[in-house]
């Protein structure tokens, strides 16, 4: 099976969220699992080219933009055995990062993202490429089906013959624009409508146009597809996954075991793994963690989590009310993200006021998140909502518990302790709200306690299995699925 990936970020390339991993862990685990894979991205600011070996120049374009056309050079690497595809453009891709600067998103993303669609369908002839599925990854893709469908249906080319995967990992990011671009990105009038068109709101957007008129439309799990059908989960789309929800596919994303795993991970004070009697090395790690960080060197002390941004989206609207509730019990906090002034100079007040309990640290580092999660008995998810399973996953594997919001998106990775004490993984609370987060700190302390109890679940929790390999395997039964619903169209 031949599969081209078109995603705007890559991790060995450029990062900007979790799109980035997904976008190269994937590719390379579907490549041993015997297919033939492409990833097409642009050409962007961040990328060094030095990791990618020397460049080649493999395709000269014209791309469809507006009334004239835009040139457009595609420029060929590889990582470790993984074609990279650069779409390359000086003013539009090679000065800029993917979505935008410090200033907010580029206002001209809708050109920016309509020529990397043509590019990329106009790319395989030249390229001698012919695949089999364009797995498209997030707004950015999203025109990709809909050029195909207008520009490619019953021609004589590679990008006729493939069927698509759209696959949306962050639903609030949509790629929403006023409908004045329909004419400059070459979509009929006609189209701007809600029902199977790109119309949302009473403007253009990419999100949709590949929720619509992608073959198949995935998401990263089971629970996360039902979700998008009900009436308040679905960001606006309910109607487009309601009338597609039997092209709608929930796979499990995967975690890299190469990059987190504890048994040996070289930046742990102790490396420590499930097998192990009473894994010591997890104990070596959380004392390590409590002395780097200041905090009382307590192994009884629960130490509890947060990794994320600290606002409403990462449910630090009802953390903040839930923050002094939380220290005034016996419990070490410690959140690290980025977030406004305004609420990073609060923090470190109620850090202050709680010395020896709590600690913040500005922003992320790839590095500390390692060594948090080694040494933190409890991860906090406070969030509605979660775009992934990774955090909690990676979380799981490391002997953390996680504790998040029963409907948050997470059921297919979270198994609740009360409603399955004997398979749950973690602390669940029903209502979104602070004095429910409260109520399951109380929980887990009660847990705790209770130290024999607490190492069954600890063991339990490093026992879970998210590799990518079965999530690869997953895919390609979806791709199957996708020839299938391919051929039935055309029949």
């Amino acid at each position: 099976m031949k599969i081209a990936f078109a995603t705007p970020e890559l991790k060995s390339l450029v990062r900007r969220t979790q799109l980035a991993e997904i976008a190269e862990v994937l590719p390379r685990t579907l490549q041993s699992l015997g297919a033939e894979v492409r990833v097409f991205l642009p050409f962007s600011k961040d990328i060094d080219t030095q990791s990618l070996g020397p460049l080649e120049e493999s395709a000269l374009l014209r791309i469809r933009d507006g009334s004239g056309r835009t040139p457009i050079t595609i420029r060929t690497g590889y990582i470790n055995g993984l074609t990279i595809h650069l779409i390359d453009h000086e003013s539009l891709y090679r000065n800029r990062h993917p979505y935008g600067d410090e200033d907010g998103p580029y206002l001209d993303n809708w050109r920016r993202y309509s020529i990397f669609a043509r590019a990329v369908l106009e790319g395989f002839g030249p390229l001698a490429f012919t695949p089999d599925v364009i797995h498209c990854l997030d707004w950015t893709s999203g025109l990709i089906p809909l050029v195909q469908k207008l520009e490619y249906s019953g021609r004589e080319h590679p990008a006729a013959k493939p069927g698509t995967f759209f696959a949306i990992q962050n639903l609030a990011m949509q790629g929403s624009f006023e409908r004045e671009i329909l004419p400059k990105v070459g979509i009929p009038h006609e189209y701007f409508r809600n029902v199977e068109g790109v119309a949302l709101g009473g403007r253009v957007n990419y999100l949709k146009a590949g929720a619509e008129f992608a073959t198949l439309v995935g998401t990263t799990s089971n629970s996360k597809a039902k979700e998008f059908v009900s009436s308040d989960r679905g960001d606006g789309l309910e109607d487009t996954f309601r009338r597609r929800e039997q092209d709608l596919v929930g796979v499990q994303s995967g975690i890299d075991y190469r990059t987190w795993n504890p048994a040996t991970d070289p930046l742990l004070a102790q490396n420590f793994s499930p097998d192990q009697k009473d894994v010591p090395g997890k104990r070596k790690c959380k004392a390590r963690l409590q002395e780097g960080l200041k905090l009382d060197v307590s192994p009884r002390t629960p130490v509890v989590a947060v990794i994320g941004r600290f606002d409403a989206d990462s449910g630090f609207d009802i953390l903040a009310e839930s923050l002094t509730p939380i220290l005034e019990r016996n419990v070490q906090l410690v959140l690290m993200g980025p977030g406004p002034p305004e609420i990073v100079e609060r923090l470190h007040t109620i850090e202050q006021t709680f010395a020896g309990c709590c600690r913040v640290i500005e922003g992320y580092d790839v590095g500390t998140a390692h060594t948090l999660l080694a040494g933190a008995d409890i991860l906090l998810l406070p969030g509605h909502y979660h775009a992934t399973n990774a955090l909690a996953a990676i979380a799981l594997r490391y002997g953390v518990v996680p504790m998040a919001y029963a409907h948050s998106g997470l059921e297919d990775t979270l198994v609740d302790l009360t409603a399955s004490p004997k398979k749950g993984t973690s602390i669940l609370f029903e209502r979104y709200e602070s004095n429910a987060l409260v109520e399951a700190v109380d929980q887990a302390r009660s847990i705790y306690k209770k130290a024999a109890d607490w190492k069954v679940i600890l063991k339990r929790c490093m026992a879970q299995d998210f590799s990518w390999a079965e999530t690869g395997r997953e895919y390609m039964k979806a791709y199957r699925k996708l020839g299938r619903a391919l051929k039935a169209r055309k029949s």
